[in-house]
């Protein structure tokens, strides 16, 4: 740090070359906590409390000409084998009745929206009736994809 005494015109001896400052550069700081801040502005809106589970949707989708036991149950709870409403002690029977005793498996497919304790209840009831419980899943869409 370089003083001068006098009025500047060459009395006194002024030295020459890059002189000090005696700021502090705060542009650094303020470069920091803007990032920071961008960052906690982003992660807060992960961090929720509870869980919010919107299922299932997956990328594979197989399809087949075979006509297949597919068990549908709506959000009601009504179940219906293959566009047939039945009653869900009647599996067995309407399921060997329909697509022959050698019948080993029943695709289940549900409403997003049903409770656990119901669908537990059916897939409860195929297992009973020795049948592999296949779930049915909805394919992803392009647009689900980009979120």
């Amino acid at each position: 740090m370089a003083f001068s005494v006098g009025n500047g015109k060459g009395g006194a001896r002024q030295r020459r070359g890059p002189r000090t400052m005696s700021e502090i550069n705060v542009v650094p700081l303020v470069d920091v906590v803007l990032v920071l801040l961008i960052v906690f502005m982003l992660t807060a809106q992960v961090m929720e409390f509870g869980l919010e589970i919107d299922v299932p949707k997956v990328k594979q989708e197989r399809t087949s000409a075979q006509e297949l036991p597919v068990l549908s149950m709506t959000q009601r709870g009504n179940l219906y084998l293959n566009d047939k409403e039945i009653n869900i002690n009647d599996i067995p029977v309407e399921v060997r009745k329909g697509f022959g005793p050698e019948t080993k498996a029943v695709y289940v497919k549900a409403d997003k929206n049903v409770t656990w304790d119901v669908l537990a209840q059916l897939v409860s009831a195929v297992n009973a009736a020795k049948l592999e419980v296949r779930l049915v899943t909805k394919p992803e869409d392009a647009a689900d994809r980009r979120r």
